[in-house]
């Protein structure tokens, strides 16, 4: 019978202030992803083999920080790639902590199981839908994160929807799309975030120079809230 101590964690922050905004939280980190964008900045996660930490190392030490932190992120590697982070989720809810998730949305149906149970979301939107394939290099990955969106979306649960942009990858127009097709799915906030070379994998991507003035004004005028994170 699977259960949360299945899941296998590739590391654990103790204290975050930036995985959930505006909430303290301890992020779990799950291995293994189904997709391999090349500006990933955890590749050490892609695949899943051999956990850093058990689950019971990392239950254990949630209960200690039940009422000092605002809750709990799962992040990854892609979090949903596991079964037993259905479990794992439930666990942290049972000892009283809220949830959140980190999610490139490639198992519609494996994030439809657990949103009951997330108070916020993290949705990474990597390219115009039709183009996902350049970015996660996987077919068909752009279908599914439509309907993670639109899942998102329909239950009401709070949520950001945030574009690593490398101009090797989105340019302007690409952007423009992007923003389109969001707006057009009632996405309401949108976070688009500079490249970062830190921990990617050499040779993929060169630097990157992009600033808040190259995405598109008629892109960031698409919703109520806007942001630009630089690297």
């Amino acid at each position: 019978m699977r259960s949360a101590a299945d899941l296998r964690i590739g590391g654990l922050a103790r204290l975050s202030t930036c995985d959930w905004p505006g909430q303290l939280v301890a992020t779990i980190f799950a291995q293994g992803c189904p997709w391999d964008c090349p500006y990933c900045h955890n590749p050490d996660l892609l695949t899943a083999g051999e956990g850093a930490l058990s689950w019971g190392e990392v239950i254990a030490f949630l209960e200690t920080r039940v009422g000092l932190l605002d809750g709990v992120v799962f992040s990854g590697g892609e979090p949903t790639a596991q079964a037993a982070v259905t479990e794992a989720i439930q666990a942290v809810r049972d000892i009283g902590m809220t949830v959140g998730l980190h999610t490139g949305g490639p198992l519609p149906d494996r994030l439809a199981a657990v949103l009951p149970n997330l108070s916020w979301v993290g949705l990474d939107i990597k390219a115009p839908f039709a183009d996902y394939e350049h970015v996660t290099r996987v077919a068909g990955s752009g279908d599914r994160a439509l309907q993670s969106l639109r899942l998102l979306v329909a239950s009401g649960a709070p949520f950001e929807a945030r574009t690593t942009v490398h101009p090797d990858l989105l340019d302007a127009e690409a952007l423009s799309r992007m923003a389109d097709e969001l707006a057009t799915e009632g996405v309401r906030q949108w976070v688009v975030q500079a490249y970062r070379r830190t921990g990617v994998r050499e040779g993929l991507l060169g630097a990157s120079t992009l600033t808040e003035e190259d995405i598109p004004i008629r892109a960031r005028s698409r919703f109520e809230s806007f942001t630009f994170r630089e690297a």
